[in-house]
């Protein structure tokens, strides 16, 4: 049974910083993926950042130069580094990891943390 816990998150002034980290638990491989969606109320969840086990990093759009991932897939464990956060980036971040066995993704998500950019 994958479990993911999920740290981080709050409330942080425009303009600030904050991280959020992710371990996945209960699993005999390493992770094919490893990442972090949001959702904003009324939104669909998006992805936001993630990190493959070859090394390769995905961001979206709107936080390229902003946002920082790296994980460590002998761990199963994700970083989410953010910088400059505004407004538009409070929503409820959810870690996802996605394992490749026998050919087959099999992806979890974590219960979500609450990031508020505000003053």
């Amino acid at each position: 049974q994958v479990h993911l816990v999920e740290s981080g998150g709050g409330l942080v002034q425009p303009g600030g910083s904050l991280g959020l980290s992710c371990e996945a638990s209960g699993s005999t491989v390493s992770f094919y993926s490893m990442g972090w969606y949001r959702q904003a109320p009324g939104k669909q969840r998006e992805l936001v950042a993630r990190f493959t086990g070859g090394g390769s990093r995905n961001y979206a759009d709107s936080v390229k130069g902003r946002f920082t991932i790296s994980g460590d897939n002998s761990n199963n464990t994700v970083h989410l580094q953010m910088s400059s956060l505004k407004p538009e980036d409070t929503a409820v971040y959810y870690c996802n990891v996605a394992f490749l066995i026998r050919g087959q993704l099999h992806g979890y998500w974590g219960q979500g943390t609450q990031v508020t950019v505000s003053s």
